[in-house]
């Protein structure tokens, strides 16, 4: 963990736990449950994380996924995500994770969730975080699919506490998962979404208005709308941003370009987040300790990031005055 810029105590809002799937475990889980990787080694694998755009990365994403067949398998990617988040400030996490990516190759919802809920629910004991999942539909797929996998998400409503949208973004408006998103509603579930990331700014109006999202994943060509900030400003929607990730799919060129500082002056919610740390090259701290060289944040600018975390985050505002409160004794 980067040591020149000190990790304050934070909440990460956004990460996908098959993103987190660093190539060791990939190899020891492909041995365990007989699974051939097309890779012949870690150094490989390793090249093989070179990503044009967002479409080729989730090529490889998904290809990896054929290794989680088992409870424990899921089991062990949360266990050794929540380690890694603990030791980098993360208080507390909200997980995406993709069921129609595993049941569409034959994988039952009650293995991914049965296997994520049991280190979930002992994470404030093993790790001293709190967890919980936010489970995403895949944007290019039927909206039908995610409309019937709402009812079935309710026996672990205690770790499951929202849905969101993700995969291919392009192409791939809000809009159709209206319905999908109100029946999560009415099932008493937080609603967020990504958008704004590859796609126009009218995604992310589409997602606020047609969704009721009640954050936005990634966000940053909001910036392209003056209206669209004028409103995000206003309502304080959370913007959960991830600026390596945004380097390595090519939506940004650099990190001193990213649009991180400009959001913060313009008054946005904007947090900082690891999205998928396994292939983007850090984790959460990493992303912050990154930003902060590239843009010169200051020390007043990461804790505005570390407070909007827990202040964007589900938790009751009971916990969040908690975390808040151990933010501020930091004296950052």
């Amino acid at each position: 963990m980067p040591a020149d810029v000190p990790a304050l105590p934070t909440a990460e809002l956004h990460v996908h736990i098959e993103g987190t799937l660093e190539p060791e475990l990939a190899f020891r889980l492909a041995e365990r449950n007989g699974v051939r990787l097309r890779h012949a080694g870690l150094e490989e694998l390793r090249r093989a994380y070179s990503f044009s755009d967002l479409p080729s990365f989730l090529d490889l994403y998904y290809e990896l996924t054929a290794v989680l067949l088992q409870p424990r398998d899921f089991t062990d990617l949360a266990e050794a995500y929540l380690a890694t988040a603990a030791a980098q400030g993360v208080r507390h996490a909200e997980v995406f994770v993709d069921p129609q990516a595993h049941l569409g190759r034959g994988v039952p919802l009650e293995v991914v969730l049965d296997g994520l809920a049991e280190a979930f629910r002992t994470a404030e004991e093993r790790h001293g975080l709190s967890a919980r999942l936010i489970v995403s539909f895949l944007r290019d797929r039927d909206p039908a699919e995610a409309e019937a996998l709402v009812p079935r998400l309710r026996p672990w409503h205690d770790v499951v506490i929202g849905v969101g949208l993700d995969s291919a973004e392009v192409g791939f408006p809000p809009e159709p998962f209206a319905r999908a998103y109100a029946l999560a509603a009415d099932d008493g579930l937080h609603r967020v979404a990504h958008a704004g990331e590859e796609g126009p700014p009218e995604y992310v109006v589409g997602a606020l208005d047609r969704l009721g999202v009640e954050r936005i994943d990634h966000g940053i060509r909001s910036l392209e709308a003056p209206a669209l900030v004028a409103r995000l400003a206003e309502e304080q929607i959370g913007l959960t941003v991830c600026p390596l990730s945004n380097v390595a799919l090519r939506c940004v060129d650099d990190l001193a370009d990213h649009p991180l500082r400009r959001m913060l002056q313009a008054g946005l919610r904007a947090t900082v987040n690891s999205d998928d740390p396994a292939y983007f090259g850090g984790y959460l701290h990493d992303n912050t300790a990154a930003v902060t060289r590239a843009l010169g944040l200051t020390a007043d600018e990461r804790r505005v990031l570390a407070e909007n975390s827990f202040r964007t985050s589900f938790l009751p505002e009971p916990e969040q005055a908690r975390h808040l409160a151990e933010l501020a004794a930091t004296g950052a």
